[in-house]
């Protein structure tokens, strides 16, 4: 593949070394104080970059008739126009907050979890997340995705960052040393706690997992999602 990489961060050259050794070539990067090649040239776009770019990019390549790939979380509050856009451009568009294949293993497990404990009200749900302090956005777009699933099978009304209300679903969002991505879910009760983690060890699973992302979406058209990369009902 030749790819574009918009967002040239930790991520971005993670995503670079990996895919060069893959024997895929990359034709165009962009960072906030670099710009390398022709977009023109690329037949994908892998996009990590920052929430204040993230729909400026997805729009150009969209725009361009070029499929990407997008990891930036922090977002989404732009998610309906872009999707919009892509449906009528004929575009292709495939989102994330987390591409590693343990993550979204993670996520099947926590859904299953999440219907498991619909009927148990005793437990009180929270969800937990700590990342590096270089990270732009609190919670992660992962831990946004777990509360998510667990607000469709409880009775709390939303989540909320450090909140103590009964009702509310809280996400604690924690920043300390070089944490690549640790995230917990409990369920909690005055005679035990059950819960399930994932513990990333470095960037290279997130990486390798936008890579196949890109390579699975080239020559497809539409909005995709990484169930349908890997397959998962």
């Amino acid at each position: 593949m030749k790819i574009a990489l918009l967002g040239y961060g930790k991520m971005g050259k993670t995503i670079e070394a990996l895919a060069l050794a893959k024997g895929h070539q990359i034709v165009y990067k962009k960072g906030s104080d670099l710009e390398v090649g022709q977009l023109h040239m690329a037949e994908i776009a892998i996009e990590f970059s920052s929430p204040e770019v993230a729909v400026q990019n997805i729009t150009l390549c969209i725009e361009h008739a070029l499929p990407v790939v997008s990891g930036t979380t922090g977002w989404l509050e732009n998610w309906d126009q872009i999707i919009k856009k892509c449906k009528a451009s004929n575009g292709s568009f495939l989102y994330a907050s987390n591409f590693s294949i343990g993550v979204n293993l993670f996520f099947m497990l926590n859904r299953y979890l999440a219907t498991l404990m619909e009927p148990w009200n005793e437990y009180r749900p929270d969800v937990e997340e700590i990342h590096h302090t270089q990270k732009k956005d609190a919670p992660s777009g992962t831990a946004i995705s777990l509360a998510e699933e667990i607000l469709k099978h409880s009775k709390k009304n939303h989540w909320e960052l450090e909140h103590k209300a009964p009702e509310i679903l809280t996400i604690h969002a924690i920043r300390e040393g070089d944490v690549k991505g640790t995230h917990t879910v409990r369920y909690s009760s005055p005679i035990d706690t059950l819960s399930i983690k994932h513990e990333a060890h470095s960037r290279d699973g997130f990486a390798l997992g936008a890579i196949i992302a890109a390579e699975w979406l080239l020559g497809k058209k539409g909005v995709f999602s990484m169930n349908d990369v890997l397959d998962l009902k």
